[in-house]
């Protein structure tokens, strides 16, 4: 049975599609079938898999209104291994769409069920909110991955996350777990960013992971050529520090 993963955090900028699409491709070239489910409005790692949002005719929002299943909403994607649920702009909608429906929580989890058996890891990209979307997302997934950018304010919010998670464990979701921390944008030459990291290890000790994702100019650039970083430049740090956390996601499930 497939692993469902939920990329979380309410700032924006700290590395959640970055990791969604990076991780997932390079657990695919580690010969584990991955799914991504894109569900952030923006649709940045719909565009990042090479994949044009505006041509998007199903999607996430079709997948959430259960007006088609997640099979039919699948898309092949370049990376090995890696299928995509794309999202487009009209994903936004969805919110007031399923304010009085039953069960608006469940929609998501409901649409995977029927294919988790399909991949080894299935990994739902989060909005940087914590609307009804982000909500339908935790309320699926078995465990959360927190990704910190090594920055000024990098705790700044992770009280209210945290606080959701507990609400969402005890009502939606009692099986939900933390996955890890995973601390991004580091880099070794700021004292800041030093003080970052011996900090979130201070306050979260085992949650944190040991894999840091260090700033790089490559994984900027990918997304801009519709690559992963492991298609755009396998010999990169960026790519590096994601196949190491790759195989220690790999380890833990063991």
């Amino acid at each position: 049975m497939g692993k469902i993963i939920a990329i979380a955090n309410q700032k924006g900028g700290v590395g959640k599609t970055t990791t969604s699409v990076n991780l997932a491709a390079s657990l695919g070239v580690l010969e584990k079938k991955v799914l991504l489910v894109d569900a952030d409005p923006q649709a940045n790692a719909t565009s990042a898999l090479g994949i044009e949002v505006d041509a998007v005719e199903i999607g996430c929002y079709q997948v959430l209104e259960h007006t088609v299943t997640a099979k039919e909403a699948i898309v092949a994607t370049n990376s090995p291994n890696l299928d995509l649920i794309p999202a487009h702009i009209d994903l936004v909608a969805i919110e007031i769409e399923l304010v009085d429906k039953t069960n608006r929580e469940m929609m998501l989890r409901k649409a995977l069920d029927h294919i988790k058996d399909n991949y080894d890891y299935i990994f739902i990209d989060c909005a940087p909110s914590l609307g009804l979307i982000t909500l339908n997302a935790l309320t699926a997934a078995n465990s959360v991955i927190i990704p910190i950018q090594c920055e000024y304010f990098a705790l700044e919010g992770l009280g209210k996350l945290l606080n959701t998670i507990k609400s969402i464990q005890k009502i939606h979701n009692v099986g939900l777990g933390i996955e890890g921390m995973l601390l991004t944008m580091y880099d070794s030459r700021l004292r800041l960013s030093n003080q970052v990291v011996d900090e979130v290890k201070k306050h979260f000790g085992n949650m944190v992971f040991s894999t840091i994702i260090q700033r790089n100019v490559k994984l900027g650039e990918a997304p801009s050529f519709g690559e992963t970083i492991i298609d755009y430049d396998a010999t990169s740090k960026g790519a590096s520090s994601y196949l190491k956390l790759a195989q220690e996601l790999i380890n833990k499930k063991k």
